[in-house]
């Protein structure tokens, strides 16, 4: 089904609901999710990264159409692991960095996506992001399945300076409910923690006083809770702002195997987009002028090339016009070459003159190039052409012959024990 949404020139970003896990389940509790329907996506579109256009919660299929899709992961299914980077080759770049990093995984290294940080340099410390492959691989091909194809796949939280916390509320909590029913993200230099407020590790994780740089932010539902944890005012941000928060990060967590393959038309339309957006629109209106310059300077040289052919022929016929009057102005438009050639041809005839094809200046070039040492067996005259038969010419004599005629004008072929010279054509005019 067609989706709403303007296509060009806007981007759309969407939050992948949390993996499932084992919660404790009240008395009142769904006893199964196999009913639950597909799943619905919290999603904001943006025309620059920072306006916020559409946002919402619905399914995949209803998802608005944009030129870029980037999905964000929610906090708690992505891991955290610093090392510093090895150097080793694309091909086996993950291999490495499962061999550093095995040991902190929970679960198998098979099971986990890993993704390094955008700024990431062999031989230099960096982050390592792990998420749940067969998940993932699964979220994404959901939305492939709805026509929603995923260009970036970046985490809310990452490690970050000067640090950040959020507060938002628990799932399936209430609104207005106690710091029991809220979760703080906390974003710092040395990794991301996701705590809950009840009980004290959030306070032990995080700084007292924490530092003065800190960003906070909480969600509508959480922030009355946040202040009161904090004893401090928040910045209330929604949903739909933090995942642009999230989007202008230059993290992909689409890497390695789960990197995006476009090919055939997904290659064409990607490649469409990407021309069409913003950042290429000086590029698009320099090629429109260029192509707009190339057509009019095109049409201007053809038109004066014609004129130039037109006034040529022109002359010429007029020339030939002058010199023979006797022949019809019809033959004259028809070919003046071919009408000059004939009637100078014919004034050579009545005037005595041989032409170049004629037998004498054909006898004359030959014996200018012939060697005096080797007679001539044969020789035969028929439509502008001479062949003779010479005795026992080698290839290079023929050749020799060749280059002395050549520079006047003559051409010499030489095929079985016979050479026959005749007068270069270089064409005609017509």
């Amino acid at each position: 089904m067609a989706r709403p949404g303007h296509l060009l020139m806007s981007t759309l970003v969407l939050f992948v609901p949390p993996r499932a896990r084992l919660h404790a389940r009240g008395p009142d509790a769904d006893a199964g999710g196999a009913d639950a329907g597909p799943p619905e996506y919290d999603f904001v579109t943006t025309p620059d990264g920072l306006e916020v256009g559409q946002h919402g919660r619905c399914a995949a299929a209803l998802l608005p159409a944009a030129t870029n899709v980037v999905a964000v992961l929610a906090d708690a299914d992505v891991s955290w692991h610093r090392i510093v980077l090895p150097k080793a080759p694309a091909s086996r770049l993950r291999a490495a960095l499962v061999g550093l990093i095995e040991e902190s995984l929970l679960d198998d290294a098979d099971a986990v996506h890993l993704a390094l940080a955008p700024d990431a340099t062999a031989g230099a410390s960096t982050w390592v992001a792990a998420v749940d492959r067969a998940w993932l691989r699964d979220a994404l091909s959901s939305l492939q399945r709805a026509r929603v194809f995923v260009d970036r796949v970046v985490p809310v939280a990452w490690p970050d300076d000067p640090p950040s916390g959020h507060f938002s509320e628990a799932e399936g909590a209430e609104a207005g409910g106690s710091s029991a029913a809220v979760n703080l993200t906390w974003a710092h230099v040395d990794g991301v923690a996701c705590l809950r407020l009840q009980g004290g590790l959030a306070r032990a994780v995080v700084p007292s006083p924490a530092p003065t740089t800190t960003r906070w932010s909480a969600s509508p539902r959480a922030a009355a809770a946040a202040e009161q944890w904090l004893g401090a005012p928040v910045n209330v941000m929604p949903v739909e702002q933090r995942l642009l928060q999230a989007a202008r990060s230059l993290w992909n967590l689409r890497q390695f195997d789960l990197a995006p393959r476009t090919r055939g038309a997904r290659a064409v339309r990607d490649a469409w987009r990407r021309f069409m957006s913003p950042a290429w629109r000086p590029v698009r209106v320099g090629a429109t002028a260029f192509v707009a310059a190339q057509l009019l300077g095109l049409n201007v040289w053809a038109w004066h090339q014609t004129r130039v052919v037109d006034d040529r022929r022109a002359m010429l016929q007029s020339l030939v016009k002058h010199s023979f009057p006797r022949v019809s102005d019809a033959d004259i438009q028809r070919n003046a070459g071919a009408v000059m050639q004939r009637e100078m041809q014919a004034l050579r005839a009545m005037a005595g003159k041989p032409g170049d094809g004629d037998l004498e200046p054909l006898l004359q070039a030959a014996a200018a190039a012939w060697p005096r040492e080797r007679p001539v067996q044969g020789l035969r005259y028929e439509s502008g052409k001479l062949s003779l038969s010479p005795s026992g010419w080698t290839d290079a004599q023929v050749e020799r012959f060749r280059q002395q005629l050549a520079p006047a004008g003559w051409r010499v072929d030489a095929s079985e024990g016979r050479v026959v010279l005749s007068r270069a054509r270089t064409g005609a005019t017509s």
